[in-house]
């Protein structure tokens, strides 16, 4: 059994001052595959400090030198790309093809933050001024358990890109990730204190971040509950926050669309990594009309998703992290029958031959409207939810009726008409036909999922603040 009992603090590998425990459970066969000790505020103060000192030379770097940086962070972390991918299929449960695709890109984003430095111009004439764009200072960085690896590169990327020190705080989950991140950082072979991380739970780790005021910049991916109280905390001594929050995202099935292509899109579209992503397109709007025709296209999607071992390279979906989000999805598929919707397929327990892990059954509401619990709350889960509409604009109209507003999806077989009806979507990104990452594209939420925006020049300049100079 792997133990991880130390941080990664001014370039060091430092003993944990908190001495609280977790046990780390395989969420396939719900053993106990490792144990982390948690960080307490102290740690968390020693890592601010280390930053803090570390940035006084950190942010005068040349953007050559930080470009020679983020090359050697990616050459580090894809050096060991096979181990990421095997301990992200261990520790959270990631389907291979998934976990595979999430440690290339973690890799990927600090040349694509290299490739972005190119497009930033750091000083510009503005009049008689010369204005210059400054690093923020040190940086607090709390990334949830879902993609821990990817979470941590790309938001690592931007702020090593602007030039600002990093506090990290990953999720307590994904301690046996973060070890082999934290061995990568250190071989990369940064200045001391320019990356540290500390982990532990998001109520004293996490919360010292947000209080500390030697801490300029928060970025954080996780629950809308959670984003909202770090907002609360960080305004007390005026922090810049990056906030990706949750989801309920729409896919709009035109009436035109090809189900034979735009059914497994939508299938797949709500239950990639597990279900357990913030931009899964859970309500799947469709023609009333089609209802029929759709419904049997869904069956025999999910029919064909493969359910288990997450280290096949054929398995669709995995199991869910922890026995806590498997009771939360179950209680989510009782209250949506209990709501008057139907399921078509999947439904309550675990899928047969599944006795053991965290294993949902994939499940598709139909007869569901937009004001049931299972269509307004973010489940992160394997679940769908298919809402019926008569006319494009109450697909539309349906599409925008949620708190939410990160990402939604149109199936058409006519560009223009779904570039149209993207336009009048309030969401960060709309996919038409189109299921891909554009890692220079914006991406963040409208409404309660969040505010700025994350990747490519967009997300580096989130870490940086215009400085006007006037000379005579």
């Amino acid at each position: 059994m792997k133990t991880v009992a130390k941080h990664y603090i001014n370039g060091q590998f430092v003993e944990s001052h908190g001495r609280e425990s977790l046990d780390l459970i395989s969420p396939t066969t719900e053993r106990i595959i490792g144990r982390v000790i948690l960080g307490d505020e102290q740690d968390t103060r020693d890592a601010i400090r280390a930053a803090k000192e570390a940035f006084k030379t950190f942010s005068k770097t040349s953007v050559d030198m930080r470009a020679r940086y983020l090359q050697a962070l990616h050459d580090s972390v894809i050096a060991r790309a096979d181990e990421h991918i095997a301990i992200m299929v261990e520790e959270y449960g990631g389907v291979y093809q998934f976990s595979n695709a999430s440690a290339r890109r973690a890799a990927q984003s600090f040349l694509e933050a290299k490739r972005a430095l190119e497009e930033i111009p750091f000083t510009r004439n503005v009049g008689k001024s010369l204005v210059s764009l400054e690093p923020l200072g040190v940086a607090g960085l709390i990334t949830p358990w879902n993609a821990s690896t990817s979470f941590i590169c790309g938001k690592l990327a931007a702020a090593i890109a602007a030039g600002c020190t990093a506090v990290v705080k990953p999720s307590e989950l994904s301690a046996l990730q973060t070890q082999l991140l934290m061995e990568c950082f250190d071989a990369a072979g940064l200045p001391p204190g320019v990356i540290n991380i500390v982990i532990g739970r998001g109520d004293v780790v996490g919360a010292e971040i947000t209080r500390n005021p030697d801490i300029a910049k928060i970025s954080f991916t996780g629950s809308t509950v959670v984003g909202k109280t770090i907002a609360r905390d960080a305004v007390a001594t005026m922090k810049r926050v990056t906030l990706e929050l949750g989801g309920k995202s729409p896919y709009i099935l035109l009436d035109d669309a090809d189900l034979d292509k735009a059914v497994p899109f939508a299938v797949a579209a709500a239950f990639m990594n597990n279900g357990q992503a913030c931009i899964n397109g859970t309500r799947l709007l469709v023609p009333e009309s089609r209802l029929a025709d759709i419904k049997v296209a869904i069956r025999q999607a999910v029919e064909g998703l493969k359910i288990g071992d997450p280290a096949a390279s054929d398995t669709a979906i995995g199991p869910l992290v922890t026995s806590k989000q498997y009771d939360r999805v179950q209680a989510y598929i009782r209250r949506g029958i209990e709501e008057g919707a139907e399921v078509i397929i999947g439904g309550q327990g675990r899928p047969s031959g599944l006795e053991s892990g965290y294993f949902v059954k994939p499940t598709v509401f139909v007869n569901v409207t937009n004001d049931m619990t299972i269509a307004r709350e973010e489940i992160f889960g394997p679940v769908l939810c298919v809402i019926t509409y008569k006319t494009e604009e109450q697909a539309i109209d349906i599409a925008n009726d949620t708190p939410y507003g990160l990402h939604a999806y149109v199936a058409t077989s006519d560009p223009a008409r779904g570039r149209n009806v993207a336009n009048q979507i309030v969401a960060g990104r709309v996919m038409v036909n189109a299921f891909y990452d554009e890692p220079r594209a914006p991406f963040g939420g409208f409404k309660q999922s969040g505010i700025g925006r994350e990747f490519g020049v967009y997300g580096i300049e989130a870490f940086l603040e215009p400085k006007a100079v006037f000379t005579t």
